[in-house]
C-alpha cells in the first residue's frame, strides 16, 4: 500500500484502493481466517484479521474451556460474515468457525466410517440433541439403546461414542447413533463369548426374560433361548410353570448357530429320558390307566407316566360316539383307562385307544338279537326314511317306510307312531361295519301273500271301497286284506255296462283274479274275465248258436242251471 500512501493522492490511487478493497471482500467473506487476539475487553476479545478495522467476538464464543486459556497475541480461526457493518466493524464469529471446523473434521470421520465422541446435551421432539464440539446432531429415541430406555437421565451430559448415520451440510442435518456403536461392542463380545462356548456343555444362568415360547437365559453376557419343549420330557403348557424371572437354572447347550449367533438351551437334556424302553414298558395290546392332558379336534393326549405321552384318536374313544367332539366325551385331568395300539420308539409316539377297554356294544347286541329275534324299544326320532328305534342304551335301529305294514304305504303308516312310543319289531339285519340295524314290525305278522293262496283265474268275491271315473277300487280275502283296482274296460264284457258310477262303495261283486306279482305286491282281478269265463262254459255245456240256439237261450238255461244249483 505504499505506492498510494501520498499526501496528494490521484484518481487513479483510489481506483487501484478500490480494486484491492473489493478483492479482500471477494476472498475473505463467508471463509474461516487466521485472526490475532489484539485484547480482551470486558465480555469481548478483540482480533485483527488484516483489515482496516479490528473485530468484536463475545467471550462465549470460545467455550468455557478455550475463553479460559485465550490470551492477547494468540492465533486463533474465526468465521467472517462481513467485513464492515453499519458501524464499519468487520463482522467475526468465533462459533460459526469452530462449526465450520468440526464440520469439516466431522465429515472425514463419516467418510471413514468411524465414531464420534459427543454428549447428549437435550431432548428435542423424537429424540434428543448431541454435542459433537462444535457441532449439534440429533439423535432418534429408537438409536438411544438396543432395548428402549425409560430413563436417559443418566446418559445426559456424558462423554460417549456416536457412529454418524447422516450428513447435510447444506441444511445443516446431522443425525447419530448410540445404539449402532452397542450394537458392533456387543456383536464382538457375542462373538468372544460364543467362541468359548460348546455344544454340550452345561453352564449355570439366570432367567432374565419369560415368553410363551421359552425363557431367556443369561449366560454371562450372552443370552440363550430355553424353548419350552426342552424344559422338560412333561407335557408344558408355559414357561412360567417351570422356571420364574431371576432362577438361576442349569442348563446344557443344545446347539449353537456360528451364523446367527444364536443358542438354544435345554433342561430336560440332564434329566433321564422316559422313552428310553418304553416299547418295552408298554407293549401294544397292555391296558394302562391314565391322565387325559389336552384336548384337540382330532383326539385327546394321555400321559402315562411323566414324559410318556399317547394320543387317543377321536375314532378309538368310543364304539357309539362317533360325531361328537373329544372335549364332549373326556375332559382335562380326567383319568382315562387306554388300550396301547402301535408304540413308534424312535419318533416317541404311541397310539392308544379308550374303547378297547370298553365292552363292544356291538358284539352284545349280536349276541342277544340275532337275526330274526324280536326287541323292543322306544322311538328315538322320525325322519322321512323312517323310525328310529332304541334297541340298547348306545345303539338305535331303523325301520325302514317299506318295513312297517304289509298293506298300508309306509308314508301313511308312520304317521301312527311318535317319538316315545315304545315298539316291538323284528331284527333283519346287523352291518357291523357301516354300523346300522335294520329292523322290521310288519314282519311280526305274516305276509298276507304267503298265506293267501290267490291264484290266476280264481274267481273271488270283492267289495267296492272306491268308486272313480277310471274304475273302482275293492278289497277281498279274509279280512279284506288284500286290495285290487279295476279298470273301467274290465267292469263288463258289455260297453254299454262299463260305467263306474253304477256302483257303489260297498257294493259286493265277482270277480276272476287275472294276475297275481308277488314282487310287487299287485294283485288285478277283472268282472269281464270273469262274465267271459261263465260265456265260454255255458256254451260249451247248453250247445252252441250253431246248433240253432241263440245266445239267449243258452245264457238263460246256463242261469236256470245255476238258480236249481243254488
Amino acid at each position: 500500500m505504499g505506492s498510494v500512501a501520498s499526501a496528494n493522492p490521484s484518481r487513479d490511487d483510489f481506483a487501484s484502493m478500490f480494486e484491492e478493497s473489493v478483492g479482500q471482500r471477494a476472498l475473505m467473506e463467508g471463509r474461516v481466517v487466521a485472526a490475532t487476539v489484539a485484547a480482551i475487553e470486558n465480555d469481548f476479545v478483540i482480533v485483527d484479521v488484516g483489515l482496516k478495522t479490528e473485530g468484536r467476538i463475545p467471550l462465549r464464543e470460545f467455550g468455557l474451556d478455550e475463553g479460559a486459556a485465550v490470551k492477547v497475541g494468540d492465533i486463533v480461526e474465526v468465521y467472517l460474515d462481513r467485513i464492515e457493518n453499519a458501524l464499519g466493524e468487520a463482522m467475526l464469529s468465533r462459533e460459526k468457525a469452530r462449526r465450520e471446523e468440526a464440520w469439516t473434521r466431522l465429515e472425514k470421520v463419516f467418510e471413514a466410517q468411524e465414531t464420534v465422541m459427543g454428549s447428549i446435551v437435550g431432548r428435542v421432539k423424537g429424540g434428543f440433541t448431541v454435542e459433537l464440539g462444535g457441532a449439534n446432531a440429533f439423535l432418534p429415541g429408537s438409536q438411544v439403546d438396543i432395548r428402549p430406555v425409560r430413563d436417559v437421565g443418566p446418559l445426559m451430559n456424558l462423554v460417549q461414542p456416536f457412529a454418524i448415520l447422516k450428513m447435510d451440510r447444506p441444511r445443516g442435518n446431522i443425525v447419530v447413533s448410540r445404539r449402532s456403536v452397542l450394537e458392533v461392542d456387543r456383536a464382538e463380545q457375542r462373538t468372544e463369548i460364543v467362541a468359548q462356548l460348546l455344544e454340550g456343555e452345561i453352564r449355570d444362568g439366570v432367567v432374565k426374560n419369560i415368553t410363551d415360547y421359552g425363557a431367556f437365559v443369561d449366560l454371562g453376557g450372552i443370552d440363550g433361548l430355553l424353548h419350552v419343549t426342552d424344559m422338560s420330557w412333561k407335557r408344558v403348557s408355559h414357561p412360567s410353570q417351570v422356571v420364574n424371572v431371576g432362577d438361576t437354572v442349569r442348563v446344557q447347550i443344545v446347539k449353537i448357530n456360528p451364523d446367527t449367533q444364536r443358542i438354544s438351551l435345554g433342561m430336560k437334556q440332564l434329566m433321564s429320558d422316559p422313552w428310553e424302553g418304553a416299547e418295552a414298558k408298554y407293549p401294544a395290546g397292555g391296558s394302562f390307566e391314565g391322565i387325559v392332558t389336552n384336548i384337540t379336534d382330532y383326539g385327546a393326549f394321555v400321559e402315562l407316566e411323566a414324559g410318556v405321552e399317547g394320543l387317543v384318536h377321536v375314532s378309538e374313544m368310543s364304539w357309539t360316539k362317533k360325531n361328537l367332539h373329544p372335549g364332549k366325551i373326556v375332559n382335562a385331568g380326567d383319568p382315562a383307562m387306554v388300550m396301547v395300539l402301535d408304540v413308534d420308539g424312535e419318533k416317541r409316539r404311541i397310539s392308544l385307544g379308550m374303547k378297547q377297554t370298553q365292552t363292544n356294544p356291538w358284539d352284545t347286541f349280536i349276541e342277544q338279537f340275532p337275526v330274526g329275534s324280536t326287541v323292543k324299544g322306544e322311538v328315538k326320532n322320525i325322519t322321512e326314511f323312517g323310525l328310529f328305534v332304541g334297541v340298547s342304551e348306545d345303539l338305535d335301529g331303523m325301520v325302514h317306510l317299506s318295513d312297517i305294514d304289509w298293506n298300508t304305504a309306509g308314508e301313511e303308516a308312520v304317521t301312527r307312531y311318535k317319538k316315545g312310543d315304545i315298539v316291538e319289531a323284528k331284527v333283519l339285519d346287523v352291518d357291523v361295519e357301516k354300523e346300522r340295524i335294520s329292523l322290521g314290525i310288519k314282519q311280526l305278522g305274516s305276509d298276507p301273500f304267503e298265506t293267501e293262496t290267490v291264484k290266476r283265474g280264481q274267481i273271488v268275491t270283492c267289495t267296492v271301497t272306491e268308486v272313480t271315473t277310471g274304475g273302482i277300487e275293492v278289497s277281498f280275502g279274509p279280512d279284506n286284506h288284500l286290495r285290487a283296482f279295476v279298470r273301467k274296460s274290465d267292469l263288463s264284457r258289455d260297453r254299454s255296462e262299463q260305467r263306474p258310477e253304477r256302483f257303489a262303495v260297498g257294493d259286493r261283486v265277482d270277480a276272476t283274479v287275472t294276475s297275481v306279482e308277488k314282487s310287487t305286491r299287485k294283485v288285478s282281478v277283472s268282472i269281464k274275465a270273469m262274465e267271459l269265463a261263465d260265456e265260454k262254459d255255458a256254451i260249451a255245456q247248453f250247445g252252441s248258436s250253431d246248433s240253432g240256439a241263440s245266445l239267449g237261450d243258452i245264457l238263460g238255461a246256463a242261469l236256470r242251471e245255476k238258480q236249481k244249483q243254488e
